[in-house]
């Protein structure tokens, strides 16, 4: 008796030909079946026969190991994710119901991870909503939709993880092969050359792709980590633009800003995919620890492309520690934002000044670590570095910026960081707020703003040394 098991991979079927394209009719056609069959087997009621997989790989040129596996994987370890949602806490959902759904009911699994992802969605936009009002008076004179609130959302949502892309990018950087193979990719597959020029010759550009030469070019003041990344970033629009959009497709935009926002970050997303490819990365973290100047050295990339792909490492079956990411200028302006491991950022307003990343730029280049204890007692660990975009020549501008990289406390054994210095005691970690009108921490020195629902205490009799004194607390 054969221990051979039917292979199902219906949803797989139904991407493949919807990335193709094609119709059922129109792949039915070109794989000499009827529209019915393809309709049975994109269900998952009929097995995806060994005969039928070398069929679709000589049909569309595809590898067959893309093809072979388990097809209701990816679908599980999705809707688990989905249902780890607190919401669902008092639900008993166990693994192998999730599994059976996944697989026998594809279509109803990816109904489910819409309707979630759409929830999450409309769930930050009625938070941003919320306060844009308070700030404007109670909902007068709103100002229009925030783009880069609409793409921080877009992924904010997804965790700022997307298996498509990595997937994809795993793919091309094993076609392209080393990074100083990626020139001779070029000029092979596109015929374009790379061309470095200096910066008053490129006009306030980094990079631009000339058609009519069929040249890339690039600003000669750029450093290898920084030029390695445009590279790629060209090579992702040029040969991912298929799967970008593809994921761009399941977002809802209220600004074509927002939208083009969104699509340059999950270039930068796959860019960063090509040159650090998913398996090799995630391996490579585990094993270094997750120390980011060893990771950077070992791909070549800059510190802060380290820390943000970092971030990414939440592929569903695959996933790694949960990071959140936060860029900052000396002004405290936040300019990139990324969460994969609940740390609830401030949506609008300043950050807390007691968290190390703003006070990094006094020891430029060294990473600071801290424990962080928030007012409902959760707890994180973050490393916080100053890092330098521009220069490149004397009197070119640079911009100094610091960036923080962090986990929840109970991931934090598992880093580099924390080596020698166990699990932080009450005593150890510093007690931080999100924003000051959110943080009630009565007898903070540094608070800039009371907290809403708080009273403030007149100070006629009495001056606390906090800069505001409550008369409830």
């Amino acid at each position: 008796m054969s221990n051979e098991r039917p292979v199902y991979m219906g949803p797989r079927l139904r991407r493949l030909r919807r990335d193709l394209g094609l119709t059922q009719a129109n792949m039915a056609t070109d794989l000499e079946i009827s529209a019915s069959y393809v309709a049975l087997l994109e269900r998952n009621q009929r097995p995806l026969t060994a005969d039928m997989i070398l069929r679709l790989a000589r049909t569309y040129k595809m590898d067959m190991a893309e093809l072979a596996g388990d097809g209701g994987a990816e679908y599980t370890a999705r809707l688990q994710s989905a249902l780890k949602d607190p919401m669902f806490a008092d639900l008993d959902l166990p693994a192998l119901e999730c599994a059976d759904v996944a697989t026998s009911y594809p279509g109803i699994t990816e109904a489910i991870l819409r309707l979630y992802t759409a929830y999450q969605e409309e769930h930050l936009a009625l938070a941003d909503r919320g306060a844009e009002a308070r700030a404007q008076g109670g909902g007068k004179n709103l100002e229009p939709p925030d783009p880069v609130a609409e793409a921080r959302r877009f992924l904010e949502v997804r965790r700022n993880c997307f298996p498509v892309l990595d997937d994809a990018a795993e793919r091309l950087a094993q076609t392209v092969g080393t990074q100083d193979e990626f020139i001779a990719h070029f000029k092979a597959r596109h015929n374009l050359r790379v061309r470095r020029l200096p910066s008053d010759v490129m006009v306030d550009s980094l990079r631009r792709l000339d058609r009519h030469r069929d040249e890339i070019l690039l600003d000669d003041s750029l450093d290898n980590a920084s030029l390695m990344f445009q590279l790629a970033l060209q090579l992702a629009y040029l040969e991912m633009s298929k799967e970008i959009d593809s994921v761009l497709r399941d977002g809802k935009f209220a600004t074509d800003s927002g939208e083009r926002l969104t699509r340059r970050a999950l270039a930068s997303y796959a860019a960063a995919a090509i040159l650090m490819p998913y398996s090799a990365f995630a391996k490579a973290a585990e094993t270094r620890r997750y120390d980011v100047e060893a990771l950077g050295r070992q791909f070549r990339t800059s510190f802060e492309q380290t820390a943000h792909r970092l971030t990414t490492l939440q592929k569903p079956g695959q996933e790694r520690v949960p990071f959140f990411f936060i860029r900052i200028d000396p002004a405290g302006n936040v300019s990139k934002r990324l969460d994969g491991a609940g740390f609830p950022f401030a949506r609008h307003g300043g950050a807390c000044p007691l968290w190390s990343v703003h006070q990094v730029f006094k020891t430029p280049r060294q990473i600071v670590t801290q424990w962080l204890e928030l007012p409902d007692g959760q707890r994180f660990f973050s490393i916080a570095r100053t890092v330098t975009a521009g220069g490149g020549s004397y009197g070119a501008p640079r911009v100094e910026r610091a960036i923080a990289l962090g986990c929840a406390a109970e991931h934090a054994g598992r880093l580099v960081y924390t080596r020698g210095h166990p699990e932080a005691g009450a005593e150890a970690a510093t007690p931080i707020g999100v924003t000051c009108r959110l943080c009630h921490r009565s007898k903070c020195t540094a608070r800039s703003a009371p907290p809403i629902g708080r009273q403030v205490m007149p100070d006629e009799y009495r001056r606390a040394s906090a800069p505001f004194g409550f008369s409830d607390g």
